[in-house]
């Protein structure tokens, strides 16, 4: 195992950006840019033993900079949409950026992918980095001084996890996530409708209209396009005839993982790439997942010039459940000052005949 670091180019502001390399026995890497903490690669083995590189991404840090789909990057405070921008908190209305329409999306256009972290620590034996971001109070709209950092790790049985932990002074939202878009073909592979897909949800959270706001209920998936426990290509049913898939163009909705108990790590999704073999399982402690299938990547130049359109790429972001700190039922992204925020995602690779294809899928008993 081993970690590098070398440099990425220069942001607007002349400041050095960089990139790490973790590397495990078995050859298979990854790499993160200090801009954004975002996951800039993933070099995995396909059926035939060939590195495959299976997420979105580009080629320097001006370009992350300027890109504005979030890839790979890491979203707080609060990753997915705030109904009309504002929330209350402890009886103070705080106002945050509207740029999703009314509404605010991953937390507005001054978000922490567009900001460069603070190496806080690179580990050899334990093949990880860490990343830093002093997040002061009233930082997007926001109350609190946060303090947040994010570990990256490959273990030696091509498992990548993102640990995050952080701490505020005053009762704030903590909501992060990561938003990388995974292509288990190749980034430059095209759409990933052939994918096999399944989600261990037997319910999720519908959305009124495209602007993408939860209704507050928690629907059932059973009879509908959403109920993906069993698994099915991404295409099978992403352009039924069903509103929920017509409104968004596609999949882009938050899904209800089963078996949510805070603070504990259980499999909520697994995918695989049809040419690659590449699987790919998805662990977090979280309650819920947007599944969203790139329908708004409209060319935008990637890695090595490969152009990225609509659905080629998928994202399977581990969150509290959107617009949960204006929903009551929802459950609550409030960090309590003095508090530890503690939460960690992974992201298992293989090949088909390996472990995924054990997992068991529960049925909606």
């Amino acid at each position: 195992m081993s970690v590098s670091k070398r440099d990425f180019g220069l942001t607007a502001a002349g400041r050095e950006a960089h990139l790490y390399r973790l590397e495990n026995d078995r050859g298979a890497y990854i790499e993160v840019t200090d801009l954004g903490a975002s996951l800039v690669t993933v070099m995995m083995p396909d059926r035939e033993g060939k590195l495959t590189d299976v997420v979105l991404g580009y080629d320097t840090a001006q370009a992350y900079e300027k890109g504005d789909a979030y890839l790979g990057a890491v979203i707080g405070r609060s990753a997915n949409r705030i109904e009309k921008a504002c929330t209350r908190l402890n009886g103070r209305t705080y106002h945050l950026a509207a740029n999703d329409g009314e509404n605010n999306l991953h937390s507005g256009p001054d978000g922490y992918e567009r900001r460069l972290w603070t190496e806080e620590g690179v580990d050899q034996r334990g093949n990880s980095v860490t990343l830093g971001l002093h997040s002061p109070d009233g930082d997007q709209g926001y109350p609190g001084s946060l303090d947040i950092s994010v570990r990256y790790t490959l273990s030696e049985d091509n498992e990548v996890s993102i640990s995050y932990r952080g701490s505020s002074d005053a009762d704030t939202i903590a909501n992060l996530t990561n938003h990388s878009y995974f292509n288990l073909d190749g980034q430059d592979q095209g759409s990933v409708c052939g994918h096999w897909v399944s989600i261990h949800a037997r319910a999720f959270t519908p959305v009124r209209d495209g602007g993408a706001i939860p209704t507050g209920e928690i629907c059932s998936v059973e009879g509908t396009p959403m109920d993906l426990r069993k698994g099915q290509c991404i295409g099978e049913e992403i352009d039924a005839e069903y509103i929920q898939l017509e409104v968004m163009g596609g999949y882009d909705h938050n899904f209800v993982c089963e078996d949510y108990e805070e603070g504990v790590k259980r499999v909520v999704a697994c995918a695989r790439g049809p040419k690659s073999g590449i699987t790919m399982e998805v662990a977090t402690d979280l309650p819920g997942m947007q599944f969203y299938t790139g329908n708004f990547l409209n060319g935008q130049v990637g890695k090595r010039g490969h152009v990225y359109h609509r659905r080629d790429g998928f994202c399977m972001e581990t969150q509290y459940f959107p617009n949960s700190i204006n929903e009551e039922d929802f459950g609550s992204p409030v960090l309590e000052a003095g508090h530890a925020y503690r939460t960690t995602t992974s992201y298992r690779f293989g090949v088909k005949g390996g472990s995924i294809e054990v997992v068991d899928v529960k049925d909606s008993g």
